[in-house]
């Protein structure tokens, strides 16, 4: 069903994909469509919301994965970008960008190409014209219901937090833009809120979503592929992490695992299920890519091969157990990683040899899994001093994969850092190449007004090439350089908006 809802929403998407102005705020039917024609029937608030499903599946603007200098990437290559490039588990490539190159050697600019959030503000907008719009159809169509309105709202709202967390984790503060921009009229140039009101926002819509989003929409494929409550508990024990509320972390995180709908996919399944067959009883949100919607990974991965797993990822981070071959951690080599070339294979293998064809790059993006959800509670409960609970969480996790020994830090339970230092060691082996690892070096290193600095600072040393260390060093003990800059000509288009203070 939601395929089919994804095709038929190419029509609406036609009617609100900008027009005319550039400016990121902008969402421009033809004049008069949204408010006096669209918005009509409950067929038309599916189709909406459908469009707000395809626009984060749509395709880089220009070419497969171009930069252009309005558009920008794709959701997917955004999220990709952000949250693994200024990590340490990649390495370049021949094909590797100048704009790749520059935010890993911690050289960032504003005219970097990267730093592009157009499309993001555009999916947050069709979020927002969802919003305010479809309430009207109630007068409109009589078999609207109220209870069906209440939950497209709450799928928009819940995107909407979703979009607005990765961008206040990617730069800092940001304007929040809660209301459809639908005519040039209406376009309206807005300053930047704090990072801190912005969470603030994500959490009064994702409480205000959690009772009326769906438990099921009776399909696998919707449940996985839409939101639903249990993708709203998983994103506010997200953002609670990152907010150091670790006793509501739990709450949400037990409304997931004591609903009985998901579990760990046992190891030997685990890479087929999860990142070649997809929707897997692991999965909680995914973006579900198909062979009329292919995903954009193929010349990242693949050919001609932007980016490559450094020898860190084999090395360290899962390890090998020399002694006897035949033990592999499960998510690691032929999961994750091609051991012998470090081709990125989580997106590009069919099975353990098998590279996927140009027109099979169709594994779908994991945005939330059960993972995910232990070891996010697996973190809290370390921080609330009760590590003897959060290792026999992590344990799970680790004998689900495989995982070796060699890479058992077996730390003191009564040690709240050094639980968490394993847990973040362990996050690194779970969510290799999943847009994550930036976002959690951030966080444990700056927990507790960056207590733990020194988490950044030993991952840049990592990976900066040794002619750059001392710099991407220098530079990274500012606290203002963990987010990137707002894009140039964001900043010639509203005037309003003020780049951010390291860059300035």
């Amino acid at each position: 069903m939601l395929k089919k809802l994804l095709h038929i929403s190419v029509c609406l998407l036609l009617l609100i994909i900008p027009t005319s102005c550039d400016n990121w705020l902008d969402l421009q039917p033809q004049d008069g469509i949204t408010k006096d024609k669209f918005w009509k029937t409950k067929e038309q608030v599916q189709a909406g919301m459908s469009g707000i499903y395809a626009s984060m599946l749509a395709p880089s603007s220009n070419s497969i994965t171009a930069v252009s200098s309005l558009g920008g990437n794709s959701l997917i290559i955004s999220l990709f970008l952000w949250g693994e490039l200024r990590a340490d588990m990649l390495t370049t490539t021949f094909a590797t960008r100048a704009e790749d190159l520059d935010i890993m050697n911690v050289n960032v600019l504003a005219s970097n190409g990267i730093t592009n959030w157009r499309t993001v503000y555009q999916i947050i907008n069709y979020c927002n014209t969802v919003i305010d719009f479809a309430p009207a159809v109630l007068e409109n169509d009589k078999t609207f219901t109220q209870e069906s309105l209440n939950s497209y709202v709450a799928e928009a709202k819940t995107i909407r937090a979703l979009m607005y967390f990765y961008l206040a984790r990617t730069f800092g503060d940001v304007p929040l833009k809660l209301k459809a921009t639908s005519t040039d009229e209406e376009i309206q140039q807005i300053p930047k809120n704090t990072q801190a009101e912005v969470l603030d926002q994500i959490v009064k819509d994702l409480n205000e979503a959690e009772p009326n989003a769906p438990l099921t929409y009776g399909n696998t494929a919707s449940d996985k592929g839409r939101i639903t409550r249990y993708t709203v508990n998983a994103l506010q024990a997200d953002v609670y992490l990152w907010m150091e509320k670790y006793a509501e972390v739990l709450t949400a995180c037990d409304k997931i695992t004591k609903s009985g709908k998901f579990g760990l996919i046992e190891g030997s399944r685990f890479f087929n299920a999860v990142f070649v067959q997809g929707n897997s009883n692991e999965s909680i949100f995914e973006l579900q890519f198909d062979r009329q919607r292919l995903n954009e990974f193929y010349p990242l991965f693949a050919n001609p091969r932007r980016f490559s797993a450094n020898a860190y990822v084999m090395d360290y981070v899962y390890t090998q157990d020399f002694t006897d071959d035949t033990k592999k951690d499960l998510r690691g080599p032929e999961a994750s990683v091609r051991a012998t070339d470090g081709m990125i294979w989580k997106y590009s293998g069919i099975n353990a040899t098998q590279v996927r064809a140009i027109e099979d790059y169709t594994a779908h993006w994991m945005v939330y899994r059960y993972a995910d959800i232990l070891l996010m509670k697996a973190e809290a409960l370390a921080l609330l001093n009760r590590g003897a609970e959060a290792l026999g969480v992590v344990k799970t996790i680790r004998n689900r994969a495989n995982a070796l020994e060699l890479t058992n830090e077996n730390p003191d339970p009564s040690d709240s850092e050094a639980v968490a230092d394993f847990i973040l060691s362990e996050r690194a082996r779970e969510f290799a190449f999943e847009g994550k690892r930036w976002y959690d070096v951030l966080r444990h290193s700056k927990r507790n007004k960056y207590k733990r600095m020194d988490i950044m600072l030993e991952m840049v040393a990592r990976a900066a090439p040794p002619d750059r260390q001392q710099s991407a060093i220098a530079k990274y003990k500012d606290f203002n350089s963990h987010y990137l800059p707002i894009y140039q000509y964001e900043l010639q288009t509203d005037k309003n908006l003020i780049q951010n203070p390291f860059y300035k």
